[in-house]
């Protein structure tokens, strides 16, 4: 079976690869942000990990692109329909999915959220990386490479996401433990695909006078807008010059990374976050203890650690025992 047919294709097809078609099975939907970006595979293997482990069966489907709220929230909707047992849930916005989380409560259907917070006490348990702190990191990675001065910009993802909103943040507060470091924009937005972060990251590198030497470092909070930054630095011949620290991995971050054109990339463990999202579900439906908070951490890579194992695991996750070819 084909990824890309894995990736985009129906709940039938979902199901089917992960349990081998329809059961008597507890049934699972999991709905992530979208379906193209590398992290949400990696997602997507750990879901399926966990659904061979613990004898369930789980419903993949989510919206082609991370900017579609309104089939996000008829997915939601439609697993509440179908009368599924337990929804695994990365919410695009962390107001609008407020209201059909409270409907699947209300219809027994229990949520746990994932990646990215949700307001109100609707779901039954949190899972991701603690994202102030990796945000953090991220900014703590950029002024070591800087030596602690000069002029830096923020390219944020997305408004309504409270995940990269929060690596934001944290990176915002890293830079103002540095007194030399000045945040010359903080602003502007990507949005949610590598084009428009690309688009983005062209026109606010050249209105910084990026291409005079008046931008040392930029900070990039998820996949989509660090390859668009990292497009923008290539076309306009300054990668390697600038700066670059961003978030998570794919190949041609990973390539980006090795070839000194990024300094450094905040990842997260995604595979293990499907793995445990779904764990926490299976648990709650057997009544066992969860926590209300799991956090499934980060680290930075950067070229003098990328070959270490421990980093390989994170930067090239084997994805083939879940998902094919």
């Amino acid at each position: 079976m084909r990824r890309r047919e894995l990736l985009v294709g129906g709940v039938g097809l979902a199901g089917a690869a992960a349990c081998g078609g329809k059961s008597n099975k507890t049934r699972i939907a999991v709905i992530p942000k979208g379906t193209t970006h590398e992290f949400w595979k990696s997602v997507h293997a750990g879901a399926i990990k966990a659904s061979r482990e613990l004898d369930v069966e789980i419903l993949w489907k989510g919206p082609l692109k991370e900017d579609d709220l309104k089939e996000q929230i008829g997915i939601v909707e439609s697993f509440v329909s179908q009368g599924v047992s337990g929804i695994v849930l990365a919410p695009l916005n962390d107001k609008a999915l407020v209201q059909p989380v409270k409907g699947a409560k209300n219809a027994k259907i229990p949520t746990v959220i994932f990646d990215s917070s949700l307001q109100g006490e609707e779901h039954v348990s949190y899972v991701a990386t603690d994202n102030v702190a990796a945000g953090r990191l991220g900014g703590e990675r950029l002024a070591k490479t800087l030596g602690a001065k000069g002029s830096v910009i923020l390219l944020r993802y997305l408004e309504g996401s409270a995940s990269t909103a929060q690596r934001e943040q944290g990176f915002l507060e890293a830079m103002k433990a540095n007194a030399d470091l000045k945040v010359v924009s903080d602003n502007q937005y990507g949005g949610a695909t590598t084009e428009s972060a690309s688009t983005a990251a062209e026109t606010l590198l050249v209105a910084q006078g990026a291409d005079k030497g008046q931008v040392a470092g930029v900070f990039c909070p998820n996949e989509s807008t660090t390859f668009g930054m990292l497009l923008a630095l290539e076309k306009l011949g300054l990668a390697g010059k600038v700066k670059l620290v961003g978030f998570d991995a794919s190949d041609k971050l990973v390539a980006g990374l090795k070839d000194g054109k990024i300094d450094g990339l905040v990842l997260q463990n995604p595979l293990n976050m499907g793995y445990l999202a779904v764990k926490t579900m299976v648990q709650h439906l057997k009544k066992e203890s969860i926590d209300k908070l799991i956090d499934t951490g980060a680290r930075v890579a950067d070229k003098e650690n990328m070959d270490s194992a421990e980093l390989k695991e994170l930067l090239k996750p084997d994805l083939t025992p879940y998902l094919g070819q």
